[in-house]
This record gives C-alpha cells, sequence and structure tokens, in this order.
C-alpha cells in the first residue's frame, strides 16, 4: 500500500485518480485551495473506505507555505512513495492577451508554483531514494496555439522542468512522470465544446494509475494525443501560423 500526497485534489482529474488509489488500499492526504471542496472530496473517499491521513488548504500562490505543507503532509501519511501535483486553472486567453498581470497570474499558477512544489518534492525523494513524482502537463505545451498559448506557455515550462527533473534523478532512484492530457470533460472546460476528442476525468484517471505503476516517463492521455500533437509538432511554421487552432 502506497503512501500518496496528491496536490490539487478537488479537480476532476485528481479526485478521479484518488479514488483509484483509494479503491486498491492506498493512503492519501489531499491539498487544495477550496476548502469547501477539499472537505466533500475528503468525506466522499471517506465514505467509500479510502484511508485519508489528511488534508491542508493551500493557495499555491503563496509560494512561502510550500514547505511547511509538505512537511505536514508527509508527517501525517509517515513517509511518502508518490506525489501527483495536479492543479492548474484555464484562463481567459483573451484577458491575458490584453494585461500582462492576467498573463503572469496564470503562469505563477500553472507553471512556476510547479516549479516550486516540485523542487521540494524531488529534493525530498532524492534523500530518500525512491519514490514517483506525476506531475499533470497537457498537451497545450507541445506548441503554442492562438487558442491557449499563455497555458500553453505554462505548459510548456512544466514538461522542461520535469524533463530536466527526469534527467538529474534517473540514478537516484526517483520516478518522475510527465502526464500530458488532450481535452477533457472537467469544470475547467464546462465553457468549451464538447467533441470526439473529449476524454473523461475517470478514463485519464485510469491512465494516471498506470503510468505510475508502470514507471513511465511521459504519457498522453487518451494514448491518440501523441499521434494527434505528433501531426501538429510536424507542420511547418508557415503553415502553422495561418491555422485557426
Amino acid at each position: 500500500m502506497a503512501k500518496i500526497l496528491i496536490i490539487g485534489a478537488g479537480s476532476a482529474i485528481a479526485e478521479a485518480t484518488a479514488r483509484r488509489w483509494a479503491g486498491r488500499g492506498d493512503t492519501l492526504y489531499l491539498v487544495d485551495r477550496d476548502a469547501e471542496r477539499l472537505g466533500a472530496v475528503a468525506a466522499d473517499l471517506g465514505v467509500r473506505g479510502a484511508s485519508v491521513a489528511g488534508h491542508a488548504v493551500l493557495d499555491v500562490n503563496e509560494f512561502g507555505r510550500h514547505a511547511a505543507v509538505l512537511d505536514q503532509a508527509v508527517a501525517a501519511l509517515g513517509g511518502l512513495d508518490v506525489a501527483l501535483i495536479a492543479h492548474g486553472t484555464l484562463g481567459d486567453q483573451r484577458a491575458a492577451e490584453l494585461d500582462p498581470a492576467v498573463a503572469l497570474k496564470e503562469l505563477s499558477t500553472n507553471a512556476l508554483s510547479v516549479v516550486s512544489l516540485g523542487t521540494l518534492l524531488a529534493n525530498r525523494l532524492e534523500a530518500q531514494g525512491r519514490g514517483c513524482l506525476a506531475v499533470i502537463s497537457s498537451v497545450a505545451g507541445d506548441r503554442g496555439r492562438q487558442s491557449n498559448y499563455v497555458y500553453g506557455t505554462a505548459k510548456a515550462t512544466v514538461t522542461a522542468f520535469l524533463s530536466g527533473l527526469r534527467n538529474r534523478l534517473q540514478r537516484s532512484g526517483v520516478r518522475v512522470l510527465t502526464v500530458k492530457p488532450g481535452m477533457v470533460d472537467t469544470p475547467m472546460t464546462a465553457g468549451m465544446k464538447k467533441g470526439p476528442l473529449f476524454a473523461s476525468p475517470e478514463t485519464v484517471a485510469a491512465g494516471i494509475v498506470r503510468a505510475v505503476d508502470k514507471g513511465k516517463d511521459v504519457v498522453y492521455l487518451p494514448g491518440y494525443w501523441r499521434l494527434v500533437m505528433a501531426v501538429i509538432k510536424a507542420l511547418p511554421e508557415g503553415v502553422f501560423k495561418r491555422l485557426k487552432l
């Protein structure tokens, strides 16, 4: 049975993943910025018979609190085997185009906070010589597109950061997993028109658990996104810049 920390536990993908881990007897510690949502997820998992060691409220942009919350989580769990970073926001692209402050806030939430938390967790796992750090990035980080390039910039930063961590830690016994979902039918995408490429949170959750268990480095979820993004990345810039993506 693993001891698992989930940051961003109130998200639909994180909750679905937590249910899978809980169903097989793993012990969880939950962190989220929304106290009400966090309490509801913890209570639901408890009703399902999950072992929840505790939970904590954290605004990930409060960088000064990161270390203390992680210390609290590890102490409650009695160790750490897996950490999943799953928080994020899908901001207003147009607002970010017009106001640098909006763009910088999105980058702070979706990228810089991950760098901070990921660094602290990586160092902790490295010191113990084992464990897995799994982080939800996105296919949006594979190539900047006009429809969401601020969000994509944040995810590209996360993807590059994790690639470097994986390279640095490959001899230490610590595994670093980059999770790249495509479009997922969650409250975060409620305003988007749904199409055949949309996946359910449960599908993505199953893929995350499977990838952690198998020691994967990078996983596209669902898997067809690897092909979709390979095509998009292969387009010549002269062609790509004329497309409305």
